[in-house]
């Protein structure tokens, strides 16, 4: 950017442009209050604290972009007198009493802004504004009485969130801060993701976990404090507000000997959020999001924000437990580490090793992941492990390693949101990976990113979306192949790219000759003119990126979906290049870097096969023994090689095996089957219930590590507080139950574990907990010079040539309805909940606003079968039934139904009706194909949704916080010379 030159007060300095004066003066530290100004918002222009002189005129400093050789004067009489004018302002509506407000930990504008302008008398008195404090969400409440109307709240949920719930009614005789059109928040659009509270500068806005906790004084009854206030208010006069301010201060600085401020990352979706939670003892006082977070910035979602109650669940597991005569009893960790190994160690000796099954969490670190691997083929010589992604992502990945070679995210979330296109092919973003959906829905509202969406459900992004394609289920291949001819028909296809950069291309053009428009329409039910419209809007943008989950992977031709998406994006160039590229969004947070760091049964760590020579050479040498090349049994073809007596033995770490697994009644039949199974968890689950040994394991709260997101980031957790009861980290239970089996290991610390994976693994190369301190992060594969790789492909793909590989595909018709079970059932995440839900319902806030699992039904199908919101229902497959209410929608159609994963009890659960059948190049379950029938029952109750859940709402979108209206106010004095 070039560079201009700027004079403060006198001062020179060179300034890139397009920055504007505050952003320069912070840039070169020098103070200035600005109370509505927040970096992740931008300017909003409400508070008029940050008021200079430049080039003779008086401008807000937040929004007036820097000239070349301005003349900016801020250490003036004129200026100062403006800014205590803009701040005396502010205080007419809001009452100062910093040492008994929860908001007084350094990080309040307006406390700080009142300190900086030496502010020693209140010009204005404080005015109520004659409103209610709403106390009436979960997890926070909004204090119409301290809010300033700086309208960040509203700028974090129009155009950050853009959830679009909240304005400020400038009409009012006293305007306030608004939710839908005026209702009280708990029955509003509000989907609690903690965006206005994370931004609020005041005390008006405030978890309730912080309320009465924060600070020294906090705990007062209100009577106290309001006495407090009015005496701090009476010493005014005589002594001035300089000194109620230093005491203010010092009370500032001793809150941080009783609140510990520790980062994390979130243990829920694959986004990879991180903040720093704020904690006293085991209390959870806050989760907040920093500009910093390199994944999410200030973003988060009910879950992240509030939904950690499940940390001090009373249900937690204590202490190890071993099955005596058909009972569990409570043991002592080396009595348990003892019985495990010799548990382990009797199997393999009277079956084998191969008879013995090992899997990783994708909710555990990278580091306790290694060493799962590491057991399984170290000491007991086998392939035999695996994670959760064979149940969900899979085929993602092979349809990415088919055709350019890595298995991960083509580029960052940043790049989803600097494209000029996002497609997004069955998945449910908004709800199931909300803080990228954020970041889509802000692209397209403010910077006119187009949108296209396909799914089975009109969902909040296909609602929003240009495009709303609704194919018939598990037809994606052919509405994506279809798409991907008629370009290359219309030679639209990138011929220049394809030329230097992709193999098989004319091969690949002659298969697509059955995928005509004709068919694709006829097969996937979408009519030609949307599937012709769906290519034109591809054609016409430079720029595209395709995001996918569990609504195409977990098909019987998941594999084959998601590589027809990988197609489309090489014949149209959409590789290499800053936003593009293919995004399967990981559900777990650490599902990626559990398959990163090992545990699949084909692939060492860094994804280095296991029939590799040299690379079986260098792990024999680094771990000093004789590896397996034989490939291992995965974690859904395990069970079946229990029932047929091949694996005797399984060690599960942090996975419901019963209640994720394809038909859990098989998974239950085939888990009793064995002889020896160790169960390693945060609660006693139903796969728990099975279990030889349960072996309690601490969260991640309690422990260090790294996890890598849905983006290939690696970033590192601190302990937050130390483990409940006698839980132990996972890494710390396998290595001692390693070393009781004789392998000498000696980790002190995670980071020794990252240190031999990344000597031993190129694409962690560089790697170390030094370079991921604090918030820094680091996007795998490492590149020669040391750095990281914000996206991929830019040079090469990951293929021997260097060139990416179009693959020939055919349509493989899913499991169909037929006329004993004529409707189709499909399933997903909710935003509340996550998966089965084990962790969100022990928050009461998150299961007020979601009790339990349901069924939704379209309003024709309601009508046929007589059938309303809150009527019990029985839905049948082949393979088991489910009692559930029912919710009439339009977000469903035909002859569709949809259910979500979680569920409060298991027997409601939607895999008591799936099925084992499986997508033959991943072995994932097609839990989407589902054929069942619906009976209606006589028992009738509430809508499982009750009214407080934001899907009633009604939004209210806006850019912005419409400050215009608030300058055409009579009671809006200018202080600027715009």
């Amino acid at each position: 950017m070039p560079e201009l030159r700027v004079f403060i007060d006198k001062n020179e300095y060179n300034v890139e442009k397009g920055k504007t004066i505050l952003e320069t003066m912070m840039e070169n530290n020098i103070d200035i209050p600005h109370v509505c100004f927040n970096p992740a918002l931008g300017p909003i222009e409400s508070c008029d604290t940050c008021i200079v002189k430049a080039n003779g005129k008086f401008v807000r400093a937040c929004s007036t972009e820097i000239e070349d050789n301005m003349n900016i004067c801020y250490e003036i009489e004129d200026v100062k007198s403006r800014q205590l004018e803009a701040v005396n302002r502010l205080l007419t509506r809001h009452n100062l009493h910093c040492t008994v407000c929860e908001n007084n930990n350094g990080d309040c504008a307006l406390h700080n802004a009142v300190d900086k302008l030496n502010l020693e008398r209140q010009k204005y008195p404080f005015e109520k504004k004659g409103y209610e404090p709403d106390y009436s969400n979960p997890f926070y409440r909004y204090d119409p009485d301290e809010c300033i109307l700086c309208g960040r709240c509203v700028e974090a949920c129009q155009d950050v969130e853009v959830n679009e719930t909240l304005s400020i009614d400038w009409s009012l005789e006293k305007p306030r801060v608004i939710w839908d059109d005026n209702k009280p928040i708990n029955e509003s659009s509000c989907v609690s993701c903690g965006h206005c509270v994370t931004v609020c500068p005041v005390n008006a806005l405030m978890e309730k976990s912080m309320l009465e906790e924060a600070g020294y004084f906090t705990s007062l009854t209100k009577k106290a404090k309001d006495n407090l206030v009015d005496f701090g208010k009476g010493l005014e006069k005589p002594i001035g507000i300089g000194m109620i301010m230093k005491i203010s201060n010092i009370e500032a600085q001793m809150r941080n000997e009783q609140i510990k401020k520790t980062k994390t990352v979130c243990t829920y979706c694959g986004v990879g959020c991180s903040f720093t939670m704020w904690t006293k003892g085991r209390k959870i006082l806050k989760v907040q999001p920093e500009i910093e977070s390199p994944a999410n910035g200030i973003s988060t979602c009910i879950k992240g924000k509030f939904g950690w109650d499940f940390v001090n669940s009373k249900e937690r597991l204590k202490k190890p437990l071993i099955r005596k005569n058909g009972k569990f009893i409570e043991t002592s960790w080396s009595d348990a580490i003892r019985f495990a190994a010799n548990g382990l160690k009797k199997v393999s000796e009277k079956y084998g090793n191969e008879s013995i099954m090992f899997i990783a969490s994708s909710k555990g670190t990278n580091e306790e992941a290694y060493l799962m691997q590491k057991l399984a083929r170290q000491i007991f010589h086998n392939n035999n492990i695996d994670n959760s992604s064979r149940f969900c992502q899979a085929p993602a990945t092979t349809g990415l390693w088919r055709t350019v070679g890595y298995g991960g995210d083509a580029g960052s979330i940043m790049d989803i949101y600097k494209s000029d296109l996002v497609f997004i092919i069955g998945a449910n973003t908004a709800e199931s990976h909300p803080v990228i959906a954020t970041r889509i829905k802000r692209a397209h509202k403010l910077n006119g990113q187009k949108l296209i969406v396909s799914d089975l459900r009109k969902n909040e992004m296909a609602e929003r979306a240009d495009i709303y394609l609704h194919p018939a289920p598990g037809t994606d291949i052919v509405l994506l192949s279809a798409i991907t001819k008629y370009i290359i028909d219309k030679k639209w296809h990138d011929k220049k790219f394809i030329d230097e950069r992709v193999n098989n291309f004319d091969d690949y053009y002659k298969s697509l000759s059955s995928f005509t428009l004709e068919n694709a329409e006829k097969i996937t039910g979408i009519p030609r003119n949307q599937i012709i419209k769906t290519a034109e809007m591809i054609h016409s943008v430079k720029n595209m990126c395709i995001l996918w989950a569990m609504g195409v992977t977990q098909h019987s031709a998941g594999s084959d979906e998601s590589t027809a998406i990988s197609n489309l994006l090489l014949i149209t160039g959409n590789y290499g290049r800053p936003g593009t590229g293919a995004y399967p969004l990981r559900g777990h947070n650490n599902v990626q870097g559990a398959s990163d760091f090992g545990a699949m049964p084909t692939y060492l760590p860094g994804y280095q096969p296991i029939n590799d020579k040299n690379v079986i050479q260098k792990f024999e040498k680094a771990w000093n023994t004789k590896l397996s090349v034989k490939p291992g049994i995965d974690n859904v073809s395990c069970i079946e090689n229990i029932d047929n007596d091949k694996i005797k033995a399984m060690y599960i770490v942090g996975q419901e095996f019963v209640s994720t697994g394809p038909d859990s009644e098989m998974v239950r039949k085939s888990l009793e089957n064995l002889e020896f199974l160790i169960v390693e968890d945060v609660f006693f689950s139903e796969t728990a219930k099975f279990a030889d040994v349960v072996l309690p394991a601490s969260v991640s709260l309690e422990k260090e590590g790294t996890f890598v997101n849905t983006e290939r980031r690696i970033q590192r957790l601190y302990r937050v507080m130390e483990p409940y009861a006698e839980t132990r980290p996972d890494w710390e239970i396998i290595q001692d139950i390693a070393n009781e089996l004789g392998a000498g290991w000696n980790y002190k610390n995670p980071s020794d574990i990252m240190d031999e994976a990344s000597e031993l693994c190129p694409i962690f190369k560089g790697v170390n907990y030094s370079r991921l301190e604090g918030f820094k992060s680091l996007q795998w594969p490492m590149k020669e010079n040391g750095e990281d790789s914000e996206y991929l492909y830019e040079d090469r793909f990951n293929f021997p040539d260097g060139k990416a590989r179009l693959y020939i595909l055919k349509y493989r018709p899913p499991l169909m309805e037929d006329e004993e079970y004529p409707l189709h059932l499909n399933n997903g995440r909710m935003l509340e909940h996550f998966h089965e839900g084990n962790e969100t319902f022990k928050t009461p806030g998150i299961r007020e606003k979601v009790p339990d699992t349901f069924v939704e039904i379209s309003n024709d199908l309601a009508k046929d079968y007589g059938i309303e919101s809150g009527d019990y229902v029985k839905i049948v497959s082949k393979w088991g039934s489910v009692k559930v209410r029912a919710l009439v929608t339009d977000r469903v159609s035909g002859n569709e139904l949809y259910m979500p994963m979680n569920a409060a009890y298991d027997e409601e659960g939607i895999n008591m009706l799936t099925s084992y059948n499986r997508d033959p190049d991943s072995d994932t379950p097609s839990y989407k194909e589902l054929p069942v029938k619906i009976i209606k029952l006589k028992d009738k109750g509430p809508s499982p949704l009750p009214k407080t859940n934001p899907r009633f709402g009604k939004r209210v979108p806006q850019k912005g916080i419409n400050i215009e209206m608030k300058w055409k106010r009579t009671d809006y004095v200018k202080l600027t010379d715009d």
